[in-house]
């Protein structure tokens, strides 16, 4: 296997994503409670690979994702909360990571408050997620994982044009039953002309 000839460029001292609706930023200590509220709710946390967390168990698993903005380290990554433009309000979060800097490729992941559901939101946010990605990052490449019985996260990968790259029958033993796996991406070149299409 030849060297990649993939760079990844040097990561944002600050990171601000300003949307119409949302806006991304790196996560701050203070948004804590609002993440328990909505990463408490056994309901959110149906298909997400933990239990209902209070704010020490965010703290705990994610710390390390935490208040930065580079990718790149031991377990490298970078978590950001939604804000709801109009009042603030953090309304959940993503997550970029799993970084393969040879290839460009990183995974993304969301989960947003089901009071923030039903209105575009979280597409919207998620979208300024794939943007930041890509043109901030510069990265080639995205993954999004799911499990295949979360129909809405499924509806909303592929409203953004998400390709459906695999489905993994019965992956794995998943909170209490056999769980299948969907598995989306999209390349840098194939996002760009559907953005600027108005798509």
């Amino acid at each position: 296997m030849s060297d990649s000839p993939f760079v990844l460029p040097a990561a944002p001292d600050t990171l601000d994503v300003v949307r119409e609706r949302v806006r991304l930023r790196p996560f701050e200590e203070r948004d804590l409670e609002a993440m328990a509220a909505y990463r408490g709710d056994p309901e959110v946390c149906r298909f997400l690979p933990f239990e209902p967390q209070s704010a020490d168990d965010i703290r705990h698993r994610n710390g390390h994702l935490m208040g930065g903005t580079s990718l790149e380290g031991e377990r490298g990554g970078v978590m950001l909360v939604i804000e709801r433009a109009d009042d603030g309000a953090v309304i959940g979060d993503l997550v970029l990571f799993h970084l393969d800097a040879a290839a460009g490729s990183a995974e993304i992941g969301w989960v947003v408050s089901p009071a923030a559901s039903g209105r575009g939101l979280a597409t919207e946010a998620v979208r300024a997620l794939i943007d930041t990605a890509f043109e901030v990052y510069g990265l080639r490449r995205l993954v999004a994982q799911i499990d295949a019985d979360n129909v809405r996260s499924a509806a909303l990968a592929e409203r953004l044009g998400m390709r459906l790259e695999a489905h993994f029958v019965e992956n794995e033993w998943f909170k209490g039953r056999w769980s299948d796996l969907l598995v989306y991406g999209v390349l840098d070149r194939e996002w760009r002309p559907t953005q600027t299409s108005g798509s």
